[in-house]
């Protein structure tokens, strides 16, 4: 079943507590709100609202809640992705892959691991092709 969109300000608290899981809500409240200027009550609302929606777990550990991402943070950000394309873009890559190309800080290490995608996925479409014969 596909999760509930994001706004804004549960995407940044779902990557912090994905970078910092396990993670208690004072933890939260204290390295992420308190610098943002938001009260104790606003990021536990925020908390609570994540696990609702499926992306958060919460286990009691020593009597305190430490809150955790339901899935691994690359699984997160694929499926993030995923959502905006369809959401936004309604399926289509080109737009997407125009901004990549017009990127002025795409790192080299970056436009390798592209290179390397687009060569997985032309053998992935060969291999599929041969099958079909």
């Amino acid at each position: 079943m596909k999760k509930p969109s994001l706004g804004e300000k549960e995407l940044e608290l779902l990557r912090f507590v994905t970078d910092h899981a396990p993670i208690a809500m004072g933890d939260v409240a204290e390295q992420y709100g308190s610098q943002r200027g938001l009260a104790r009550t606003t990021m536990h609302t925020v908390l609570e609202r994540l696990r609702r929606k499926g992306y958060l777990t919460r286990e009691k550990i020593g009597g305190v809640y430490q809150y955790s991402p339901c899935v691994e943070r690359t699984e997160l950000l694929t499926n993030l992705v995923s959502d905006f394309m369809q959401r936004v873009l309604r399926g289509s890559l080109t737009p997407f892959t125009a901004y990549l190309a017009q990127h002025p800080d795409l790192r080299e290490e970056e436009l390798d691991e592209l290179k390397e995608l687009v060569r997985s996925l032309d053998e992935r479409r060969e291999s599929e092709g041969n099958d079909a014969d």
